[in-house]
């Protein structure tokens, strides 16, 4: 660490403060009970990370090229928030993944850097590591190193906007005296380490550090702590477990979401569904450009199919579905229990969601007394992660002195 102890005072407190805050986190939560416990060697001598994780948490899988270390999640909360990834530098990936959001922007439609809207809305990062895939109806990207080059360098539609900008992005960065220090420290024995292979797998590294469980319904469920789970808490989440809901068919298990892998899992699991969200003309279509699973397989019965997204935090990361239609927890809840959305005739994409026929099968409706809904809304109010949404470790760092 002679890079680390040389550098000037105030970048040296900056790294400090954020490594200490990350290694007193981890010592509080346990790392010596149960498998969430295990820590993983970095490269080339880097310190051990550990994950800080409750028992009942798996540990996450990483790619045996990018292990994990405090200092290269770090470097990655630093370039994530970094607007110098941007082309015009004016947006960040913190930009449309905020924390207070639980890492998604609270639009409808995404909006890039060059304020051209997406068809899609902004997917929560949290237990983005868990995850065998990364975007809402993309099956061929399974890698968050890859994953982080599509809003880079994307142009339909531009995200960051920075193709054809790779060695100005290189340049940008090797200006910065921070990330002098710290490239060389998350990369040893790299001659080069400022290079874009480095800043996906630091990006990468820091993204799977967002973990989530410290919800009101982590502490009753794997805590034996029933405090925050109210009696129509409790409730609502009987029902949610139920085969009456289905819900859990989709977001089961600890991270509320199918299509699921951790270290330990022996099969890739990869998830995509036809929820019933449209069905125009009769036909079982989607909006155009905006078919799910379809606009990559050209499939016909993968129209319509999206991932499941994980349910952790999901009060406060409205509005809901793929391309934001749904406003509140209570729409969502009319849509599943109607079997499937329908749109009247003479509105944009018109349609009975319900008799859509490419739709998922645990998607058949179901009956609710106003109390039930109460209490399935009362249970999905508890998923939210306070300290996660607040956690410092995965703050904006240039808010602070660099």
């Amino acid at each position: 660490m002679a890079m680390f102890a040389s550098m000037p005072a105030l970048r040296r407190s900056a790294i400090s403060s954020a490594l200490a805050a990350l290694a007193a986190l981890c010592c509080a939560c346990g790392d010596d009970d149960g498998p969430g416990g295990s820590t993983g060697e970095g490269a080339g001598g880097q310190d051990a990370y550990a994950w800080g994780l409750p028992a009942g948490f798996p540990v996450p899988k990483v790619p045996e090229d990018n292990p994990m270390s405090p200092v290269k999640v770090e470097l990655g909360r630093r370039l994530f928030y970094d607007v110098r990834l941007s082309g015009n530098g004016t947006y960040s990936c913190g930009s449309c993944h905020r924390q207070e959001l639980a890492f998604t922007d609270g639009l409808a439609n995404a909006r890039g850097s060059t304020d051209q809207l997406h068809s899609r809305s902004s997917m929560s990062l949290a237990n983005i590591a868990y995850l065998t895939t990364l975007t809402w109806a993309n099956p061929l990207i399974e890698a968050l190193e890859e994953q982080a080059l599509l809003p880079m360098f994307g142009e339909t539609p531009v995200e960051l906007g920075l193709a054809g900008m790779e060695d100005e992005l290189l340049e940008r960065l090797q200006g910065e005296p921070l990330y002098q220090d710290l490239f060389p420290e998350a990369f040893p024995g790299d001659d080069a380490p400022i290079r874009l292979a480095n800043i996906t797998k630091a990006i990468a590294a820091f993204e799977r550090s967002l973990l989530s469980y410290r919800a009101p319904y982590d502490r009753y469920r794997y805590g034996g702590d029933p405090s925050g789970m109210s009696d129509a808490a409790l409730r609502g989440m009987d029902l949610f477990f139920s085969e009456k809901l289905e819900c859990f068919h989709c977001h089961g298990g600890f991270n509320l979401s199918d299509s699921v892998e951790h270290d330990g899992t022996t099969f890739t699991e990869v998830m995509f569904h036809n929820t019933g969200l449209y069905n125009i003309d009769g036909s079982g279509a989607y909006p155009e450009g905006n078919g799910g699973v379809y606009e990559i397989s050209h499939k016909e019965a993968d129209m319509g199919r999206f991932r499941a997204p994980t349910l952790r935090n999901i009060a406060v990361t409205a509005p809901f579905m793929h391309d934001g239609s749904i406003e509140t927890l209570e729409g969502v809840l009319d849509h599943y229990a109607a079997g499937g959305r329908t749109i009247e005739a003479g509105l944009p994409n018109a349609g009975v969601g319900s008799e859509n026929k490419f739709k998922s099968e645990l998607i058949s409706g179901f009956d609710l007394t106003e109390e039930e809904r109460a209490d399935v809304i009362a249970f999905l109010q508890t998923l939210t992660d306070d300290e996660f949404l607040k956690d410092p470790r995965f703050a904006d760092p240039w808010a602070e002195a660099p």
